[in-house]
């Protein structure tokens, strides 16, 4: 008996054996058992296409009053007479201020008495010389000292303008900076003064913009953010030297309408002409690199990553100037997905609009 239980517990071994074996190899062999691939990315395209599209430049612009000055007066001393109406319009011509001038307008009399002794002498000599009765030096020298008071009185009396400080132009005087009765000296600001009837805009351009500006062009300016309306303006002068440290062109419009308070801020909106060759694709499915910017686009039924160059810029979507060309199929959704040279399946053909009102 024992035996006998021997002999198959040697065979159910050897029949074990034998049976792991062939289940061995039938795995080795069998198609079915190796592990299968990964399954290809659902990806969303737009075929690029080329359209036209405006290019409008928003840049940032200043208020600048149509004249303006800091009035100083011309000579130091007291001030005498100050009459500064803040706020409010004045003529051209009208005295702002005086400074003490009593001792120039003594001067100013002191040389006219001078002169009038001096012109008798001359009328004096000048009939004695008819007659031979003196020299023609004597006479010259008395001629002379007439010309010397004369020019005396004429410097006086521009040292007496000097004292006196008034409006060059009309306009609105700015706040009262001094108190009647103040020594003042030729840096000492009394008021500023403002032409606000017609109102300037400077503004800078990068200069690969500079040929689509000239003088007579109109741009639009945005005065107030909360209303957001636009406002023409003419352009009135470009600066000609390019600004080394930010490559920019200064340019100066005058606004046709509308009032802005100078050294305020605005946007101004300049049109750089139509592309109708703009390749164009949502912003968000360009891939940052640290070099390089990239997209995915589909080409025989794989990814391939294709290195990029970007343009103009809209609200949704951005210009593609080379990587791309025409025809080309961009993926648009399933990039954080996609794998160079992996297998992708096309779920969508999408079109721009319809990307943007989905993000909507």
């Amino acid at each position: 008996m024992s035996l006998f239980s021997t002999g198959s517990k040697i065979l159910f071994r050897a029949a074990t054996t034998i049976s792991i074996s062939l289940i061995a190899c039938k795995d080795k062999t069998d198609p079915s058992s190796k592990p299968k691939s990964n399954p290809p990315t659902v990806v969303d395209i737009i075929v690029a296409a080329p359209q036209s599209i405006t290019n409008h430049i928003e840049v940032n612009g200043t208020v600048v009053a149509n004249e303006y000055v800091e009035l100083h007066p011309e000579a130091n001393g007291r001030l005498i007479y100050l009459n500064v109406p803040e706020g409010r319009m004045v003529k051209a011509g009208t005295i702002i201020a005086r400074v003490n001038d009593a001792d120039l307008k003594a001067q100013i009399q002191k040389s006219k008495v001078q002169l009038d002794l001096a012109q008798k002498t001359e009328e004096r000599y000048k009939q004695l010389i008819a007659v031979n009765g003196i020299n023609q030096s004597d006479y010259d020298a008395a001629l002379n000292v007439v010309n010397g008071y004369k020019a005396d009185i004429e410097y006086t009396q521009a040292l007496l303008d000097k004292t006196v400080v008034k409006a060059p132009f009309d306009g609105i005087v700015g706040l009262r900076q001094v108190s009647l009765g103040a020594f003042v000296s030729t840096a000492t600001m009394i008021a500023t003064m403002q032409q606000l009837n017609k109102i300037k805009i400077d503004f800078t351009l990068p200069e690969e913009y500079g040929n689509i500006l000239k003088i007579g062009g109109l741009v639009d300016v945005e005065t107030d953010n909360t209303t957001q309306v636009r406002k023409k303006a003419t352009i009135l002068a470009i600066e000609p030297q390019v600004n080394q440290t930010t490559r920019n062109i200064k340019v100066r419009a005058i606004l046709q309408t509308g009032k802005a308070n100078p050294g305020g801020f605005v946007k101004v909106y300049v049109d750089a002409g139509e592309d109708k060759n703009a390749l164009m694709v949502p912003t968000n499915c360009i891939i940052p690199d640290d070099k390089n910017k990239q997209l995915v686009v589909v080409k025989n039924g794989k990814a391939e990553f294709m290195n990029v160059q970007t343009g103009l810029r809209q609200a949704n979507n951005v210009e593609i100037t080379s990587g791309i060309k025409t025809g080309d199929s961009v993926v648009v959704t399933g990039t954080l997905f996609a794998r160079p040279k992996s297998p992708v399946k096309i779920r969508k053909v999408m079109t721009l609009d319809k990307l943007a009102k989905a993000s909507e």
